[in-house]
Order: C-alpha cells, then structure tokens, then sequence
C-alpha cells in the first residue's frame, strides 16, 4: 500500500464515496479512501433509500437538489417517482403550505393537491381523516448501494485510489494539524484526512482527540410481500402518523420514527463502542419498540394489515443532536468531518460531497453551511449525557411540527445567568439557544392588547412582548445579555490579526468600539461583531450566542494560516451583562455611578455602578440610548438588582430576547445567520459603511460596492399578516428572493419583513403568507423615531 498521499477518506459508505468523486471532479488525483470492510458496509447497505429534496434549511434544500440531479446521470436505479406529504391536521396543512410557498424560492415544483389526488398518485392510501396534501414530482427514492458503487466507481476513474479491508487504528498529529493515519495494513502519510465514518465517526474522532457528537440510533423500517401490482407508486409521508412509505418492486417498504427511540452503544456516561467486527451487519428486530409505527401504518395503508413482512431492517443509523449533518474541517487543521447523517444522508449525498470537496480544495465551502458546520457544537457536547438527551429528543420528535419560538427541553437547564433564579422568580419564560437559559419574555409582563399575529406566526406569541417592546422605546427596558459569546484577543499580534481580518477599521484608540464583519475570500459575511479596544495588546469581541464557537474558530482558523502568535480565548462565561437602553436609561443610571456617562457612542468606559465594577460600552442594538454593562459574573446579581431598584421608579420593565427581536426589525439590524451570511457581502447588506477599502483585508478585493441587489426592509399591507423566514417573494408577478426575518413593530404598528432585492424604496411587492400573496411596499429605515 503506499505510504503517502494527499488526501486520505476513511469511511466506504456513500459519504466517504461522494467526497471522494467530487475531489477528484476539482482535479485532486492523490486521494485514498480506506474501508474497513467492503463498501457499503457501515449504514449505507441498510439505508431505506427516499430521496426528498425540500427541507427547512435553504442550503440543505439546495444541496439535495443538487443530489437529484447528479443521482439522474448516475448507474444506481434513480427512480423519480415523485413524493408526497399528508396532512391530518389543519396545523400541519398550515405547514405543507409554508413549506410550499419556500420551495417556490428554489425552483421546486411542489404543490398542494387533493386529497382525492393524493388517492389517485397513491391508491393503496386510506384518505381518512386526512386533510390536504402537497406533491414534488421530482422526489424519488434509489437504491443506497448501487449509489455508492456509482460514486466510488466514478472516483476511481477520476484517479482515486480505494482500499477495502483496511481498518484505521489511529491518526498522526503534530502542532494542531494531522499529518497521517495508521492503519492494519502500514501508516499513510498525508495533508488531509477525512472523516466519512458514519456510525464510527466519533470513535474515529477521538483518534485525533476531537468530539464529534453523534449517537448511533436503531432505525426500523420493514420490508413486504408482494401486495399490489401498481408501478411507479411515489414515496408517501404521513408525518402525523410517523410513518413513511415506499415501493419496493410489488411490495412496499414502511418505516418511522417512534416516540420510544433506542440508542445504541453510547449512554449517559458513555462513548458509543460499536463492535469491531460490526460490518455489513443489522441489529436484532425489535418488533415491541417497532409496535407504534406498525399500528400506524395500517391507519393509512389498511394492506399493512394482512401483507406478509419479508424482514424487520433494524441498522444503527448516526444522529447528531440538532438533525443536522456534521462537516467541515474540525479544531485539528486538516481533519476534516463529513457524518452524522441522521438518516438522510442518501438525499443528501451528492450535495454532502460537493460541499467538502469544495471546502477542502477551496478553503472554505461555497455556500452558507453554518447550520451543518462541525463547530456549532459547544463544549457541552463533549459530553455523552448532554448529547444523548438532546439526540433522543431530537429522534423521538423528528416528525413533530416546529411552530415559531419553538423550544427545546431536553438537557436544560445548563449554562444559566448569574440573574437566572431574579429571572425565574419574576415569571420569565426561559427560551434556550447554545445551552444558555434566556429569558424570552416575562409573563408578568402580560398586558391587554391584543396584538396576536394571524395564523402560524400567532401560535406561541405572548402579549408580554409587546408591553417590554413599547417599555423600552418610551422608558427603559432592562436585559440580560450574559449569554452573548465573548473572545479575548490579545497579544502582541492581535491588533495586526484583527486588522486583516475585519472590513472595518478595529486597531483604534483604547476605548474605542468597532461594529465590523469578518469576510470570506469571496467576500461573504463569516462573522458579524463587535470589537472593543481594551489596550494595547487587547480586544474584547461581542457577537451573538449561537455565534461564539463559530467566531471562534473562524478566528483561530485565520491565526493559523497567517500564523499569528495572537491569543485567542472564549471567555464568555466569565462576564455578566446587562443592557439598559431607553429614553430613561441616562437617568437610571446616574443615580447609580460617580463617573461621567457623556462619552460618545461606540466606545466604553471603565466605570463602577453600584457596588460594581463594570466596563460600560455604549451600543445599542434596540435603537435606543443605553449602555451594555459588563461585570465579573460573580458581581452579575448584585449590578442586576441595582439597576433594577434604580430604575423601577421611573418605569424599568426587564424585557426578553423576543422584544429585542422586534425592536432591531424596526431600526434596520441584521442577524447573522438569517439577514446576512457567507454568501452576502457587505454591500449587498447595506453595511458598507463598515467597509474600509484603504486598508488591506481577507476579502476585500471580491466585493462590489454596487451589487445588483440589496437588503431591503418591506411593510406589509396586513398589520396581522407576519413572515417570519423563507417566505417567498414576488417582483411584477415573479418569485425572485426569500424573505430573511420578519415580525411586528410594536411602535411602528407594522408587520416587517427584510429580503435582498433589485429595487429599492417605494417598490411594490408581495410576499406570499400562509397560502396569500400579501401586498408590500419596500421602505427606509428605521421604522421608530
């Protein structure tokens, strides 16, 4: 075997294929794949095959379209039976509705049909208590190992190089970076090393001392007799009932997910230990655990009553905590991650190969994958009790609808505020989001106007957000921000790394506070924050909390490759802070500090408040004056209530995450993630004014600074009529963008939308809301004096 290569993928499953065919499509030709096994061994064999395209993420919808059509020019029995899904409910009918108009903003025919047309596609299905439908005629299903064959043959005749019975014993580092693996048969020197492991992805992960947080679930689904003599039958969801079904020659092949989900190998207290010898293998039927999915499938296919069961498949499949895939190159440069495919990695794996091939060759992915990034994950998820809690739930709830401000339960709570037990004594309603407990909202706040959006977007809307909304515009609202992540750089390296990395201009005076982006090479948006000049040699970053381990590796990436000596630390958790903002702020505060609060908005003071020392930067992203304050945690209790005891005279109301949603929709602030992205620039975003083109950054010379489109706010014509993402958007009769983030102005009395457009202020558009096209005209902001 040689000794050397390139690139080494470990994992023959349709994963490790994919990359492999798709590096060697961008011209990599010193690619090795190892296989402990023969090909297809791990999950792929047992996969139960459905293709379905759309999905709640526009990149992962995109890459599944990109998987349906390289699967059409492949060898692997691609069958475009088309797919659909069934409502029971009137709630789940308002979301195939949604889900309808998205799919419009990629091009995917979907369309609501009858339920008589649903009968007609599939005519096995009993339509009782069924209430609508919606049908992607270009949805399929394709045989799992066949696909995988087709890619590795097509990698080898690109130059890869693939080796069967070839088990990893372990992974060559040194200085942070992979520098080969060993392996039964010799060591492999190499640049790169891939991990397309599936089920073993984290014991493979470990090699190289890296958590990758996946947990091996058991997935049933059986396989029939003979029971009907229909071709061409589409894939039919029926999510109310859990259960999925497919054609299988005259049989068909039905599965789901359960409510009582069995994982396998890891425990609360425990990595997962899949068997060594565990190869092309299944896990013993579980027809008592099976039983739930069973009965249900009879409801909508009376057949599954007296049809003969040929197999009960029951295979380990690899789920991540949040449904999300795993990949990308991890915090050990050059080991890169390509698993956790919860069960629809053979939807997405040509999309899966494009996106890490690209990420590997390029440096960075072509589209904005931070939802499927490595990195997301926490330190938390290094534990096995944290993650196994969060994939069961996931698992167990896979089918559930997510209703907007949609919380999960499992593991919580676990990283709380210094302020947590004043929050949960004073009726917060606690949301969670990297595992930090945040208040949402007070329910003490309730007040008597009725505001409650139509439809979906009114379902777990509480009036409490309006009253801490129009608090802190006419008085002061009072938050706690003690989750926003926070990164120390510093060093004598630091202003230099910053420097290059930041549009904007950061190495100022001590003091001083940036707002700046963090570009690609291709100029998009990887990162979005604040920079506070501290000293010298020290800056303090702010950005938002499901942000942090992105920003944080995004940074330490850059340090790498410039080899900055620069230190770069989370030290999120070592600060409180509490933002007062409103038109009563000055007035609370005064009677709080001997020092001077006149300094000049975007820089920071040290200052005492209270018993309290405490670094007082003066931003706001509420449109309100204000200071965000920042403490020791051990002080957070004690600023809290000190704030709090100063201010209730003059009307202080604490507020929730959900006000200061709808008051930045009413001043033009973007969210990273939803407004901007890796595929925006700054331009594009309206945030070239943070853009300084004398100056030498990543990035700078991909952007234009007159691009074709940009973000634009939009009112709607009904006040009541409020989207909130992915809504499709219509110019002189045509779908032509996505709705970014949407909700109600509780001052501007408007139900506001942003989306990037080709036309600015005063142009009329409609944006389609829950089945109607709702008229809208695009405005200036801000929205509130």
């Amino acid at each position: 075997m040689s000794d050397s290569a390139r690139i080494v993928i470990i994992g023959g499953g349709v994963g490790g294929a994919s990359v492999a065919y798709h590096l060697t499509q961008l011209g990599e030709r010193d690619v090795v794949l190892l296989e402990r096994d023969e090909l297809t061994s791990g999950s792929t064999f047992h996969s139960a095959g459905l293709v379905g395209q759309l999905r709640a993420d526009p990149t992962l919808t995109r890459m599944n379209q990109y998987s349906v059509e390289l699967y059409r020019t492949l060898d692997a029995g691609w069958t475009e039976c088309g797919g659909i899904k069934l409502a029971a409910t009137p709630e789940r009918m308002a979301e195939i509705r949604r889900q309808i108009g998205w799919a419009r903003t990629f091009g995917l025919p979907l369309e609501e049909i009858s339920v008589a047309e649903a009968v007609e596609l599939f005519p096995l299905m009993d339509p009782e208590g069924v209430v609508g439908a919606a049908y992607l005629p270009t949805d399929g299903q394709i045989d799992p190992s066949q696909l995988c064959y087709a890619l590795a043959r097509r990698a080898r005749e690109g130059g890869a190089v693939i080796r069967t019975h070839t088990r990893v014993l372990g992974i060559k580092t040194a200085n942070g970076r992979v520098t080969g693996v060993r392996t039964d048969q010799g060591d492999i020197d190499c640049e790169i090393v891939v991990n397309c492991g599936g089920m073993f992805a984290a014991e493979i992960g470990r090699m190289a001392g890296v958590r990758i947080p996946i947990v091996p679930m058991s997935h049933q689904y059986v396989v029939t007799d003979a029971c009907h003599d229909h071709t061409g039958l589409p894939t039919l969801r029926d999510p109310d009932l859990l259960v999925y079904y497919r054609q299988e020659v005259q049989g068909l092949v039905m599965g789901g997910y359960e409510r009582t989900c069995a994982p396998w190998t890891a425990g609360l207290n425990a990595y997962d230990a899949v068997p060594a010898d565990f190869n092309g293998r299944l896990l013993s039927e579980d027809w008592p655990r099976f039983e739930e999915i069973s009965d249900n499938s009879r409801i909508r296919v009376p057949v599954m009553a007296d049809v003969g069961i040929r197999k009960l498949i029951n295979g380990p499949e690899a789920f991540t905590p949040d449904n999300e895939f795993c990949l990308g190159e991890t915090e050990v440069g050059g080991f890169f991650v390509a698993a956790g495919f919860c069960a629809h990695g053979i939807a997405g794996a040509g999309g899966i190969g494009k996106v890490l091939a690209e990420w590997i060759v390029e440096g960075e992915p072509s589209m904005d994958v931070w939802h499927m990034d490595i990195r997301r994950f926490g330190r938390q998820y290094r534990s096995p009790s944290y993650t196994i809690k969060r994939a069961v739930e996931n698992y167990e709830t896979y089918y559930d609808i997510r209703y907007p401000g949609h919380e999960r339960s499992a593991g919580r709570p676990l990283r709380v505020s210094p302020v947590y037990g004043w929050h949960a004594a004073h009726g917060a309603v606690f949301g969670e989001k990297a595992g930090w407990e945040r208040v949402n909202y007070y329910h003490s706040n309730l007040s008597g106007e009725d505001e409650r959006p139509e439809g979906w977007a009114g379902r777990l809307w509480s009036p409490a957000v309006g009253a801490e909304h129009r608090a802190t515009r006419t008085t002061a609202g009072l938050f706690d921000e003690s989750s926003f992540a926070k990164i120390e750089v510093t060093g004598p390296d630091a202003a230099e790394l910053l420097e290059w990395v930041c549009d904007n201009r950061v190495a100022r005076e001590i003091g001083a506070v940036t707002y700046t982006q963090a570009l690609n090479r291709r100029g998009g948006i990887e990162c979005d924050f604040t920079v506070t000049r501290r000293g010298e040699e020290e800056f303090l970053i702010v950005t938002g909390t499901a942000s942090g381990s992105h920003d944080l590796g995004w940074l330490r990436k850059q340090a790498a490759l410039t080899g900055s000596a620069a230190r770069i630390a989370d030290v999120t958790g070592q600060y409180a802070c509490f933002a007062l903002w409103g038109p009563r702020a000055p007035e609370i505060i005064a009677g709080l500090t001997p020092d001077p609060m006149d300094f000049p908005f975007m820089s920071s003071r040290e200052i005492t408040v209270g018993d309290v020392p405490v670094l007082a930067l003066r931003v706001t992203f509420v449109g309100e004056t204000g200071w965000e304050l920042y403490c020791s945690s051990e002080y957070g209790l004690a600023l809290w209530q000190a704030l709090w005891a100063a201010g209730e005279p003059y009307g202080l109301v604490a507020g929730g995450y959900r006000a200061i949603d709808s008051l930045r929709l009413e001043k033009g602030y973007r969210v990273w993630g939803a407004d901007i992205d890796p595929e925006t620039t700054p331009y594009e975003a309206g945030l070239g004014f943070c853009v300084k083109p004398d100056k030498d950054f990543l990035g700078r010379d991909a952007l234009d600074p007159a691009p074709e489109r940009r973000l634009r706010c939009v009112t709607l014509a009904g006040p009541r009529a409020v989207a909130l993402g992915n809504e499709p958007v219509r110019l002189d009769g045509h779908v032509v963008t996505r709705v970014t983030s949407g909700g109600y102005g509780y001052t501007a009395k408007e139900s506001i939308a942003y989306a990037y457009l080709p036309v600015g202020p005063g142009a009329r558009v409609e944006i389609e809301v829950e089945g109607v096209w709702v008229p809208g005209v695009v405005v200036r902001t801000p929205l509130a004096p």
